[in-house]
């Protein structure tokens, strides 16, 4: 029997197991869309290629396996941003476009766009379906190039004439590779001699710590990284831009590695001896690997599940090249064999110092006089997880609201809240994912509360990608930091501009929750700090998607001062 190459690419997609596609529907993703409905492949239709980029990224990061973003050629510009977003998270998100005829490739044809080169900087593989008959084999390279080694999102484009021609449903299956089933991805074993090596350098250490990246999520590896911490008694600390790798709670974890919104990192970073990064890029966040971050005296070692990273990390001390779970294997074997010597009073200085830090970001904060009846951001986050259950899950999306959030997760989590997951915007810092991630998250956990915390502008950025969330009965609550303007910018320009003001990053009053009101949701203006922890509850309670309309004061956050007060940059470039 004769099918469609697009029936031949959801069939290829079957045999690697994807759970979900997301969409824009258009007339070239047609034959694709019969195939993954004939292979009862779910897709959810958004209202913007952006968005159903950002679902399947937030489906990717959440499940750890890819998703798949189908767009027509004319949906490709839009898809662009979900792809750099990608990228920097690391996500291997399978994206697939419609394009031009190849047999008029170069000539003009209807919508043609170089999609292939445009995407190439942006992924980790892009390239062009040649023909049907080799529909199987593409997505096959494509899949193992997204999940091996360094993971990251790739780009498949197929031209419409293939995508629409018929072709023998059995083509291609006389070939090796004979079975196309999912294949777990190789991973890299240490090498014996490097291994010990790296393993002698941190026994010997009197003051380790570990910083954990990407790579530590994508292999899985989390709950080791906590098992490691608390046994061997090294503080644990997260890469800035990554989604929560510990229990917020956990005896060994500390906080981000970043000096501006967890203070007691700088503490950890400048007196440790030995400071290993796992599955983490000495990228401009880690300030290269450079003083003052890390100082001269401290032994820099990275230790990556690929040479791609390797690569990007030639500035450390040493390196090891190991997938993160074996070499939390062999740390702990040290641990058992009782080879471990360094005592607990390292572990516990750093636990004392969060403890102060604390009381201390709680203490600071303005009274309610000085307030005058307006919200600080901080009180915003910290109040709205109160709100929460244990084992919720919280995205949070803005600029300043991103960094207070970050900075109420780590105070709540040390009087006790246990979150399931949080995700946020990653190293692009790309406003407007919040919602799609939410969704993504309730999609993944229907029985759990999804609340994101957002700022206006960032809401503004990807707001009406609600509709998802009330088209596919996936009810989650947002919370809006209302300050009525760009916070994070205009604070940036009052202290850079001569004139000592802002300009250009105002809003109007928004009524963000009567357009909830209107799509068929829950909505609810919150004006005083005294009314908002019940409003997010009644907002969890009404069953729907729901918006909680927060007016606050804006409020420079750590990292926003440290950047733009006398321009100490410090840990970022």
């Amino acid at each position: 029997m004769n099918i469609r190459g697009g029936a031949l690419l959801a069939r290829a997609f079957q045999d690697k197991g994807v759970k979900q596609v997301f969409t824009l529907s258009g007339g070239f993703c047609n034959p694709a869309l019969e195939g993954f409905m004939e292979c009862q492949i779910p897709v959810i239709n958004a209202p913007h290629e952006q968005i159903a980029g950002h679902l399947a990224d937030g489906y990717t990061r959440i499940h750890r396996s890819p998703a798949v973003c189908l767009v027509g050629p004319e949906g490709f510009a839009n898809v662009i941003p979900a792809m750099m977003e990608a990228w920097g998270e690391r996500s291997p998100v399978i994206f697939v476009t419609g394009s031009s005829t190849h047999k008029r490739k170069g000539a003009g044809g209807f919508k043609e766009v170089d999609d292939v080169a445009i995407a190439t900087p942006l992924t980790k593989h892009s390239e062009e379906v040649t023909h049907g008959e080799r529909m199987a084999e593409f997505v096959d390279r494509a899949w193992k190039i997204a999940t091996s080694g360094y993971p990251g999102p790739v780009h498949l484009s197929v031209p419409v004439d293939i995508m629409f021609s018929s072709f023998d449903e059995q083509v291609g299956r006389d070939e090796r590779p004979f079975d196309h089933k999912l294949k777990a991805p190789a991973r890299a074993w240490p090498c014996p001699e490097d291994l010990e090596r790296v393993l002698a350098l941190i026994s010997q250490a009197s003051k380790p710590i570990l910083i954990g990246g990407h790579g530590v999520w994508w292999a899985g590896a989390e709950e080791k990284l906590e098992a490691v911490g608390s046994a061997l008694g090294i503080p644990v600390f997260n890469v800035p831009y990554h989604q929560k790798l510990l229990s917020e709670n956990s005896e060994a974890y500390m906080g981000l590695a970043d000096i501006h919104q967890y203070h007691p990192s700088e503490f950890a970073l400048h007196e440790s001896d030995v400071a290993v990064l796992v599955g983490a890029r000495l990228d401009n966040q880690m300030n290269f690997g450079n003083p003052p971050l890390f100082p001269s005296s401290t032994a820099l070692v990275c230790v990556n599940g690929s040479h791609e990273e390797l690569q990007l990390n030639r500035a450390a001390d040493d390196q090891l090249l190991s997938d993160p779970s074996a070499f939390f294997d062999a740390l702990l074997q040290l641990h058992e064999s009782g080879a471990w010597q360094t005592d607990r009073s390292w572990l516990e200085e750093n636990r004392r110092r969060r403890g102060v830090w604390v009381e201390k970001m709680v203490a600071d904060l303005p009274t309610a006089e000085e307030l005058q009846g307006q919200i600080h951001p901080l009180h915003l986050a910290l109040d709205v997880q109160e709100a929460m259950s244990d084992n919720d899950h919280l995205v949070i999306d803005g600029g300043n609201t991103h960094f207070w959030s970050e900075i109420a997760v780590n105070i709540a989590g040390w009087h006790g809240r246990k979150l399931s997951n949080i995700m946020h915007p990653g190293t692009f810092s790309m406003l407007g994912v919040g919602v799609s991630f939410a969704i993504a998250a309730k999609q993944a956990n229907s029985d759990r509360s999804v609340v994101l915390i957002s700022g206006d502008g960032a809401f503004l950025s990807g707001g009406l990608s609600i509709e998802a969330a009330f088209q596919e009965q996936l009810p989650i609550v947002v919370v809006i930091d209302n300050n009525a303007g760009l916070d994070c910018i205009s604070q940036q320009q009052e202290r850079l501009f001569a004139s000592e003001t802002h300009f250009a990053t105002d809003f109007r009053d928004i009524p963000f929750h009567t357009m909830f009101e209107g799509l068929g949701g829950f909505g609810e203006l919150v004006e005083s700090r005294e009314h908002l922890i019940p409003a997010v509850q009644r907002a969890i309670a009404s069953g729907v998607t729901a918006c909680v309309n927060v007016k606050t004061k804006g409020h420079i956050s750590p990292i926003v001062l440290a950047t733009t007060s006398k321009r100490d940059k410090a840990s970022i470039e």
